[in-house]
C-alpha cells in the first residue's frame, strides 16, 4: 500500500494541512460574483493535493426504544434492532460536491455523522471509511480531517459575525499568532460573502440579527476556520428561501473548486438551478443506495425503467416519486463489491498519516487535561461580552438586588432590640436567603442555550470543559459580588443590624457566598436538565427541600431520621447560622427581654438566642468553609457531567 503514495516536499506538505492564513485574494470572490446564479465555471488544475473520501459497505443499526408497556409480556421483549444504513458504498472526490438525497428517515444524517466521526467508537467500523484508500482507525481521526456543519445553527446570538469567527480561530488555531488568526478570519469572511455584515450580531429567533442564509454561512465558517480538506454539511439549505439556498450551494461549489475541497452534503429536493452546481448524487431509500452517479445517469435509469419525466419536474424530484420502484430495480441488479483501492490521482504523504494517527486522540480528548491559560482568557473575554449584552440578565440581577434590598429594608426598618426584634431578625435572614437563592433561576435559559454551543465546540477539540468552568467562575465572581453589595448595603444599615464594620463586611461576604452557591447549583442542574421546563421544576423542588430542612421550620430534633441527611446538605442551614452568629455573638451578654416593668430579671440574652439554634460556639468560619465547599462541589459535578456529555456528543 505504501508504494501507492508519493512523497512531496516539506513546503508543499505544510500547505496541505496547515494553510490557515491565506490571503483573501487567493481563494475569494466578490459577494456579487460569488452569488451569481450562472452555471459554475469549469474546474481548472491546482497544485494543492486533495483528498478522496471512500465509503465501503457501511451499515449502521440501532435499537428502538421500548414503547410504554401495556402488559407483562412487553417487559420481556428485547429492543427491536433497526437497520438505518445497509451496505452503503460511494466515492467523493476533491473539487466536487456529492449530494446525499432521499426521503425523510432514510439515513442521510446518520451517514454524515458516521463519516464525520460523530458516533461512538463502538458503533464505528474502521474498515468502512477510507481517506485516499487508507482506513480510518478511529472516529478521532475523522474529526481531525472532516469539518461537519450540523443542520442547526449552534451559535451565540449576542456575538457579531467577526467575533464568532475570531473566537473560533482563537480556539482552533492556537499555534497561530493573533495577526495570522485575524488574516484568516478576514479572508474567510470574504470567501463566505460575510464581510458586509462583519459587525452585525448573529441573532436568533428572539434577538434580531443577520439573515438565515448569512447565519448558515457563519456556521460553515466556524467549521472551516481550520481549513479542513473534507467538508460535510447536514441539510445546509434547510429553512432557507430559494435564493438563500442557491447562494449557499453556489458558495460551496466555488469553495470546493478554489481549494479542491471534498464536499458532501444532504439536501431535500433541490431546485433546478441548484442542480447545476452538484455533479454527483447519492440517493438513499430506507438505508440502501438506489443511485450513485450524475443526474444524466439517473435520467437514463428512469428512462430504462419505462418512465417519462414530466416537464415540470427534474429527474431528482421525479426519482423521489418513484423511489420504491428504483429501490426494487436496484436490488435486482448485480452489484459488484467495491474493493478498498485508493484513487489513482490522490496523494497522501505517509508522515501525515502518522501525525493524524498519533495526534488525533490527544487533540479531541481535551476535557481530560485541566488547565489551559489561553483558553481561559479567550473564554473569559467571550463570557463578559455575552453577559454585558444580555441586557435582561444584567438588568434583572441588578434591579433584583436593589429593589429586593430596599424593599426588605422598608419592611424591617429600624428593628427593635427586644424579643419581637429577635423574631423579626430571624425572619429577615430566612427570607433574604430564600430571595437570594431563588433569584438565580433566570440564568437557567442562558446556561441551556450555551450548553449546546459548549457541547459542539468542546467535542471538536476547541477547548477543554475545565477551561469553560474556570472562565465561567472567574467572570461571575466580580459580577455576583456587585450583586451582593447592592443587596447588602440597604438591608444592613436601614434595618439596623449589628453596627460593627467587621460584622457588616462578614454579612456582605456571606451574601456573596450565598449567590455563588446558588449560581453553582443552577449551573449544575442546567447540565442535567433536558430543557427549561424540567430544569425550572427541578430547581424549585431542590430549593424548597433545602429550605424545609434548614432548621427554620422544623428543629433538627424533630426531623425524621431518614430525612436527617437533608439538614446537613441544605444550602440554607449554614448561611442562616452564620448570619445569626454574626448578629448576636458580639452581644451575647446583652439582654433583649426583661421580666417586669422594673427590669429586675433578664429572660432573653444574645447567648439564649444562639443556644436556641444550637450555636454554642462561634462556627462562622467553619460555615464559610462549608459554603465554599458547596460552591466548588456543584461546579465540579457540573464539570464531570459536561465532560461526559461532550465525550458522547454527536453534534
Amino acid at each position: 500500500m505504501a508504494s501507492c503514495f508519493q512523497q512531496p516536499s516539506v513546503e508543499e506538505d505544510s500547505v496541505i494541512f496547515f494553510s490557515t492564513s491565506n490571503s483573501p485574494e487567493e481563494y475569494s470572490t466578490s459577494p456579487s460574483s460569488s452569488f451569481n446564479p450562472s452555471p459554475p465555471p469549469q474546474p481548472h488544475q491546482h497544485s494543492r493535493i486533495y483528498f478522496e473520501l471512500s465509503v465501503r459497505n457501511l451499515s449502521y443499526t440501532i435499537c428502538r426504544n421500548r414503547p410504554v408497556c401495556t402488559s407483562f409480556s412487553h417487559l420481556m421483549q428485547k429492543p427491536k434492532p433497526i437497520n438505518i444504513l445497509k451496505s452503503v458504498s460511494f466515492d467523493a472526490r476533491g473539487s466536487e460536491i456529492l449530494a446525499v438525497v432521499g426521503p425523510s428517515g432514510t439515513g442521510k444524517s446518520s451517514l454524515l455523522r458516521i463519516i464525520s466521526g460523530r458516533v461512538k467508537d463502538k458503533d464505528f467500523d474502521p474498515k468502512s471509511v477510507l481517506i485516499n484508500g487508507r482506513c480510518m482507525a478511529s472516529t478521532a481521526q475523522l474529526r481531525k480531517i472532516c469539518g461537519f456543519v450540523t443542520q442547526e445553527d449552534n451559535l451565540l446570538p449576542l456575538l457579531t459575525v467577526k467575533e464568532t469567527l475570531m473566537f473560533s480561530a482563537k480556539f482552533r488555531l492556537k499555534e497561530k499568532s493573533s495577526k495570522e488568526r485575524e488574516e484568516r478570519v478576514e479572508s474567510l469572511m470574504r470567501e463566505l460573502g460575510l464581510f458586509h455584515v462583519a459587525n452585525s450580531f448573529v441573532g436568533d429567533e428572539e434577538n434580531r440579527g443577520i439573515s438565515g442564509g448569512e447565519r448558515k454561512r457563519v456556521s460553515i465558517g466556524v467549521d472551516m476556520i481550520h481549513d479542513p480538506p473534507i467538508l460535510l454539511l447536514d441539510e445546509p439549505t434547510s429553512g432557507l428561501d430559494s435564493t438563500s439556498a442557491l447562494q449557499v450551494i453556489e458558495l460551496l461549489s466555488s469553495m470546493a473548486k478554489a481549494k479542491q475541497r471534498t464536499v458532501v452534503l444532504s439536501i431535500h429536493q433541490p431546485s433546478y438551478r441548484i442542480l447545476q452546481y452538484i455533479p454527483n448524487f447519492l440517493i438513499l431509500s430506507r438505508g440502501s443506495v438506489v443511485h450513485n452517479g450524475s443526474l444524466e445517469s439517473l435520467e437514463e435509469t428512469i428512462t430504462k425503467l419505462g418512465f417519462q419525466i414530466p416537464l415540470q419536474l427534474n429527474a431528482l424530484e421525479f426519482a423521489m416519486e418513484i423511489i420504491n420502484t428504483l429501490e426494487d430495480a436496484k436490488s435486482k441488479m448485480y452489484m459488484p463489491v467495491l474493493e478498498n483501492e485508493p484513487y489513482s490521482n490522490s496523494i497522501w504523504p505517509q508522515e501525515e498519516i502518522v501525525q493524524i494517527q498519533q495526534g488525533s486522540e490527544t487533540k479531541y480528548s481535551g476535557f481530560c487535561s485541566f488547565f489551559n491559560l489561553s483558553e481561559i482568557i479567550f473564554l473569559c473575554s467571550r463570557f463578559w461580552k455575552v453577559i454585558y449584552r444580555t441586557k435582561q440578565l444584567f438588568l434583572a440581577r441588578t434591579m433584583q438586588a436593589i429593589v429586593g434590598g430596599f424593599g426588605l429594608a422598608s419592611v424591617y426598618i429600624k428593628v427593635r432590640k427586644d424579643e419581637g426584634g429577635v423574631a423579626e431578625r430571624l425572619g429577615l435572614f430566612a427570607f433574604s436567603l430564600s430571595f437570594l437563592l431563588s433569584s438565580t433561576v433566570e440564568a437557567l435559559p442562558i446556561y441551556l442555550q450555551e450548553r449546546r454551543v459548549l457541547m459542539k465546540e468542546s467535542s471538536r477539540g476547541a477547548y477543554n470543559i475545565s477551561s469553560y468552568m474556570i472562565a465561567n467562575t472567574i467572570v461571575f465572581l466580580p459580577f455576583l459580588f456587585a450583586v451582593a453589595m447592592l443587596f447588602s448595603i440597604p438591608v444592613y444599615w436601614i434595618v439596623g443590624l449589628n453596627p460593627s464594620i467587621a460584622a457588616f463586611a462578614f454579612f456582605v461576604f456571606v451574601v456573596w457566598l450565598i449567590v455563588l452557591m446558588a449560581s453553582s447549583l443552577v449551573l449544575f442542574l442546567s447540565a442535567v436538565s433536558p430543557d427549561f421546563i424540567s430544569g425550572n421544576s427541578l430547581i424549585c423542588t431542590v430549593l424548597g427541600a433545602f429550605f424545609l430542612f434548614s432548621g427554620y421550620f422544623i428543629p433538627k430534633e424533630n426531623i425524621p431520621k431518614y430525612w436527617l441527611f437533608m439538614y446537613y446538605v441544605s444550602l440554607y442551614r449554614y448561611p442562616l447560622d452564620s448570619l445569626l452568629t454574626n448578629e448576636y455573638w458580639s452581644v451575647r451578654n446583652e439582654c433583649f427581654s426583661w421580666q417586669g416593668q422594673d427590669h429586675s430579671k433578664c429572660v432573653l440574652t444574645g447567648n439564649d438566642v444562639l443556644k436556641s439554634r444550637g450555636l454554642d460556639k462561634d462556627t462562622r468560619w467553619i460555615n464559610v468553609g462549608i459554603m465554599f465547599g458547596f460552591f466548588v462541589f456543584y461546579r465540579v459535578l457540573c464539570w464531570i457531567i459536561l465532560a461526559r456529555r461532550a465525550s458522547k456528543t454527536t453534534i
